[in-house]
């Protein structure tokens, strides 16, 4: 466990071992959930579909590409333990590969029209 106070920046950095360095990391998701085994019914997205949905979310700049380096404002769930439990989806992918999800960044949905 890490402690931090509310509203405090939690600085987080993800490093990808591999002896392949034409690999690149991507944040495609990121859920914070009270509980640590449940992510789908009480949760808060920071990161979905490579889309900031935290205003406190901040990317800094790594030299390399095989490290993604962001933070955030730690927060409590409301009427929850003081706990929160973050789980983090990262892509792998090809460096220079633009055809690649690392390099598609934020997608949403289109909304399908209703038919008559």
């Amino acid at each position: 466990p890490y402690y931090v106070d509310i509203n405090q920046d939690l600085f987080l950095e993800a490093y990808l071992h591999s002896s392949d360095s034409n690999l690149m990391l991507f944040v495609d998701t990121c859920v914070a959930s009270p509980t640590p085994h449940n992510f789908t019914t009480v949760t808060y997205d920071i990161i979905r579909n490579g889309c900031v949905r935290d205003s406190t979310y901040y990317t800094y700049y790594s030299p390399y590409s095989h490290i993604v380096r962001f933070k955030f404002n730690a927060f409590q769930f409301i009427r929850y333990s003081p706990s929160v439990y973050l789980q983090c989806e990262l892509v792998v992918c090809r460096t220079y590969d633009y055809s690649s999800r690392c390099y598609q960044g934020c997608i949403t949905r289109s909304k399908r029209q209703a038919s008559s």
